[in-house]
């Protein structure tokens, strides 16, 4: 017998290491995941909001009606057949020309086919190629199907998408060129590790699949997320209210009240210093003051869309007049803040207040007769079944929400982390805007059953007197102010079609502005990334395309447009604002405990009705300003 020592793999005593961490992972998180599954089962389950009726009808009504159109099925068959022969041509022209076959196309954006084998290797060319033409197939079939509701057409056409998406070859072992190379390299290390990635994500997601979509510990709100200086200076049952310490001498008069959406966290608008758009109108001499909405539970079950109007912007107005000592303010609304702010400008006017001067609003529909994709969510079956579940709990899980919207952009959403989680068994790398996507929130069931019912079922906001609010009925046409509205023409959520119609029925002036981009990225576009563009036409009495049309084009981000805006209704200047300089104490630095999911501590009494004194030259910011501080007058012509 040969006394020669087997040669050891390289790096094998690591790998087996690694492997060990994974499976001691697997078993860690398994373990709590079955004993989790037993105890939801002995007190009845998680409520489901999900309708499988809503989602079947439509493909009953689609069959029925394909079935009843012979010429459709013909047509679909025949170009089904058409398909093929083009598919194998194109092999044998591959093969004989020795390049690689190009009779499909990927869309743009889609980004799950770009691993260099996907066209260098035949196997796995052939593989896309039939996938994207039969994707095609299914989409132009459905489309071809005459006397379906537009409605049921979306539906079927969304829920097969999800089918398709899932059975592209990029999410199978051995169709995937990247997964199996990793996979032969490793010798299946990485489908252990995507294993125990598996279990951790189910398990941190208490049973309901969720994937990680990035490193959870490379951020923390308040350390390197939502860390503009500021402190709270009020608080409620709903929201903290967070004014930002100033960085400039002398600040415009009339404050900024920013009031974010409530699905997710307001430090959307502060991603950091580079992306912060509340650092930004901080520097252009705002004394800027941000609601952080409460992460609701049990207790708010019963607060409805009024109570976020009256304890939101309206709370807001009140407590800004302490801590200023100003009745007048500007206003700014982020989706649905912005419809939230619609609401409570029209409510204010219906009652003579005039204390908002201007109004902003960014990606906000205040018409939801488009709401796009989103509709196939939307229907009486589903509400109802929604409905059925928030009374159970009192809420809409975050989680639920985030996989609506996560199904919209499955293929970047879903399955690339799919890819990379449990395929590839790698960690996610850091990203601030993912992990702000992750950080869900829940929503009280009165006023999520309001919204739904009233905005994207009825579409009554933009009918007067359509909705009320405290009593009062409201009408978007009396709202008279100055109002901005920047929208994205990406945008897949608030439509910008749909903006620019909402746009249209307030009473005011409108500056209408086209960023570049999607829904966050159209919005959250600092000027030194110089990025995406954005279209402007003054004429705001034309139909959406003739107003594309007409659009100038500008270069880089809308932000200094809608400064030189705004600046037209800033009351002139006046000394820089300290928190807690007037009648309200600071109850804690910013960003607060509701952002964080905790209680909020005991607010210290405010004090008695003084006049909010000009500050001392020793407790002044440092004069000089940061290049992004200068404020820029003009936007920039594309060439």
């Amino acid at each position: 017998m040969s006394t020669k020592p087997v040669k050891s793999l390289s790096g094998g005593g690591e790998e087996s290491q690694g492997v060990g961490k994974s499976l001691v992972s697997a078993g860690k998180h398994g373990s709590r995941l079955i004993a989790r599954s037993v105890l939801r089962r002995l007190k009845g389950g998680r409520p489901n909001p999900v309708s499988l009726k809503s989602m079947a009808t439509p493909f009953v009504r689609f069959t029925m009606k394909f079935a009843s159109q012979p010429d459709a099925v013909i047509t679909a068959q025949m170009r089904l057949v058409q398909n093929a022969t083009i598919l194998g041509g194109g092999a044998v022209t591959s093969l004989i020309s020795r390049e690689p076959m190009r009779v499909a196309s990927p869309e743009r954006g889609d980004g799950r086919f770009k691993d260099d084998a996907w066209t260098d290797v035949a196997y796995f060319n052939l593989l896309k190629q039939a996938y994207l033409m039969s994707d095609r197939w299914v989409s132009d079939t459905i489309d071809d199907v005459r006397g379906l509701d537009d409605h049921d057409r979306r539906k079927v056409r969304f829920f097969t998408s999800q089918i398709t998406a899932a059975l592209s070859p990029s999410n199978f072992v051995l169709t995937n060129p990247e997964v199996l190379r990793a996979t032969v390299d490793s010798r299946g290390r990485n489908l252990v590790r995507g294993f125990a990635n598996f279990l951790r994500d189910l398990d941190e997601a208490d049973g309901q699949l969720s994937f990680r979509m990035t490193d959870p510990d490379a951020f923390e709100v308040g350390k390197n997320l939502a860390d503009t200086p500021g402190d709270v200076i009020y608080q409620n049952d709903l929201m903290q209210l967070i004014q930002y310490r100033p960085t400039t001498e002398t600040v415009h008069r009339r404050p900024l009240l920013v009031v974010p959406p409530w699905i997710n966290k307001y430090y959307i608008l502060d991603l950091g210093a580079k992306k912060s758009f509340i650092r930004y109108w901080v520097e252009k001499g705002h004394t800027v003051f941000v609601i952080s909405w409460v992460n609701p539970g049990k207790e708010h079950a019963s607060k409805g869309f009024e109570d976020y109007m009256l304890e939101g912007p309206v709370a807001a107005l009140d407590a800004i007049q302490k801590a200023t000592g100003e009745r007048e303010i500007n206003t700014i609304g982020y989706c649905i803040g912005g419809t939230l702010l619609g609401c409570a400008l029209a409510w204010l006017a219906a009652r003579g207040d005039d204390r908002v001067k201007s109004a902003t609003f960014f990606n906000s529909l205040l018409d939801f007769s488009d709401v796009g994709d989103l509709e196939v969510f939307i229907d009486e079956d589903m509400i109802q079944k929604m409905e059925k579940a928030m009374k159970k709990q009192g809420y809409l899980d975050g989680a639920s929400m985030a996989m609506a919207f996560n199904m919209l952009r499955a293929n970047s959403l879903i399955w690339s982390f799919f890819i990379n989680n449990y395929l590839l068994g790698r960690d996610t790398p850091p990203f601030d805007l993912l992990h702000w996507n992750s950080d869900c929130t829940r929503l009280p069931g009165a006023m999520h059953s309001f919204y739904l019912r009233n905005m994207y079922l009825e579409n009554r906001l933009g009918k007067p007197g359509g909705i009320t609010l405290a009593g009062t009925p409201i009408d978007l046409s009396q709202v008279k102010v100055p109002a901005y509205f920047a929208s994205a023409i990406e945008d897949h959520i608030a439509l910008w079609v749909s903006c620019y119609k909402g746009s249209r029925y307030l009473g005011g002036p409108v500056r209408f502005v086209l960023g570049g981009s999607g829904h966050i990225a159209g919005i959250i576009n600092p000027p030194d990334k110089h990025k995406y563009g954005y279209r402007i036409n003054e004429n705001t009495d034309l139909s959406p395309d003739e107003w594309l049309t007409g659009a100038e084009q500008f270069e880089g981000s809308w932000w200094p447009d809608w400064v030189k805006w705004a600046e037209q209704f800033s009351g002139g200047e006046v000394p820089a604002r300290m928190p807690g300089d007037g009648e309200l104490p600071v109850i804690e630095p910013a960003p607060g405990s509701y952002v964080r999911n905790q209680p909020a501590p005991e607010a210290p009494p405010q004090r008695k009705p003084r006049a909010v004194a000009a500050r001392s030259t020793t407790r002044k910011p440092a004069t000089k300003k940061s290049p992004q501080s200068q404020r820029s007058r003009k936007p920039v012509k594309a060439s």
